[in-house]
């Protein structure tokens, strides 16, 4: 009986092998089938197919750009600055979306009926337009903003009109800020790797952080020149301090105004689930709600919202696409044009794939490494 056994489960072991080994050539079959086919057709059309390109200027140029550019970058260049642009964007947009979540979330949650109202027209509102359609009307009102000289200010040192919003910045070149953008998000990421507490990696980031941007301005500021540079009116432009353009900021109103809608409802969804008695033991402690907030609700909260939150992420990061409805330069809309004077469709495909594969995948290690952390360990 029990060699009958053994054998039936080695048959079933040796038969779901076969099945998983058929599939496996089954799935090189078809790649290889689809691959030919395409050579095939390109050959026909002329096109040669490869990275070669990658090594020719472009001759073209696009709104915005985190580093210097010019139309005789090369396609690798100008393919850079474009993940570079939709990493910041997207980084950008998820921090703001996350904050304004919370704080609409939290209004939700809260006793009171007017803030629940004006928070729950809030979701309502941003949560139920397409996205594409809040993009196009942003941009349709930003470019009707006076020019430059007649530009809305605050303070004499922001300034924003219909070429886009002009805030003081740290006089260090573009490629120092991004090298001290990328250093802060590593040592973020090696913080939580590290067994220490949630508040104490906040200071070591923070510190560490402040230090790289203090030792920066003492190397790269020249002496006599301002650490900081405020934006100044020139004629008919603005020189000086850093530029978003309208279609950068466009973009940051309407993703930050629609994924902030999602994120308030996971952040609703997750203090709800606090049980009642530990908010009634706080009160029962004399907790002012603010602290019971903080202390209790918050703290629990967070293991369920971490998540359905991390899925907002990966969202926010995906919606940074839409910006070719308005020409803004992300990786999609440099992929698209670039297909279009080149012609070679899948080594683009292929890198843009390739591209929010590893973002979308490491925002997934981000998020589980932090939902790992916050997991109640067992005793």
């Amino acid at each position: 009986m029990a060699a009958a056994t053994a054998q039936s489960r080695k048959t079933a072991q040796v038969r779901r092998l076969l099945i998983q080994a058929v599939i496996v050539i089954a799935i090189m079959v078809i790649i290889w089938s689809t691959y030919t086919t395409a050579q095939t057709n390109l050959n026909a059309l002329g096109i040669t197919g490869g990275y070669a390109f990658l090594e020719r200027a472009t001759g073209w140029s696009y709104s915005f750009s985190l580093l210097p550019r010019s139309v005789d970058d090369t396609y690798l260049r100008t393919l850079t600055i474009g993940f570079i642009n939709t990493l910041f964007l997207g980084s950008l947009c998820i921090v703001l979306s996350t904050v304004l979540g919370f704080v609409i979330g939290s209004i939700r949650d809260t006793s009171n009926l007017a803030l629940q109202t004006i928070a729950s027209a809030y979701v309502q509102l941003f949560r139920n337009l397409p996205l594409i359609l809040q993009l196009v009307f942003w941009y349709a009102v930003f470019i009707h903003l006076p020019g430059p000289r007649q530009a809305h200010t605050l303070g004499d040192i922001a300034f924003f009109s219909n070429r886009g919003l002009m805030l003081p910045a740290l006089n260090l070149s573009g490629e120092i800020a991004l090298i001290l953008l990328l250093g802060s998000i590593l040592l973020g990421v090696i913080v939580l790797l590290v067994r220490i507490s949630v508040a104490r990696a906040l200071v070591i980031w923070a510190s560490g952080t402040a230090i790289a941007i203090a030792v920066c301005l003492l190397i790269f500021v020249p002496q006599g020149e301002s650490i900081v540079s405020v934006p100044a009116l020139k004629g008919l432009r603005f020189l000086g301090g850093m530029q978003m353009t309208i279609e950068l900021v466009a973009m940051i109103v309407a993703i930050v105004l629609y994924s902030s809608a999602y994120i308030a409802e996971v952040v609703r969804g997750g203090l709800a689930e606090v049980p009642k008695g530990l908010i009634e033991a706080g009160q029962a402690l004399g907790l002012s709600g603010r602290t019971i907030w903080s202390r209790i609700k918050l703290p629990m909260a967070l293991r369920s919202i971490v998540p359905p939150l991390g899925n907002q992420w990966i969202f926010v990061m995906k919606a940074t696409t839409i910006g070719v409805a308005i020409g803004f330069s992300d990786l999609f809309m440099i992929v698209s044009t670039s297909l279009t004077q080149t012609g070679q469709t899948l080594e683009l495909i292929a890198i843009l794939m390739g591209c929010f594969l590893l973002i979308n995948f490491a925002l997934a290690q981000l998020v589980d490494l932090i939902n790992r952390r916050m997991q109640l360990k067992a005793h």
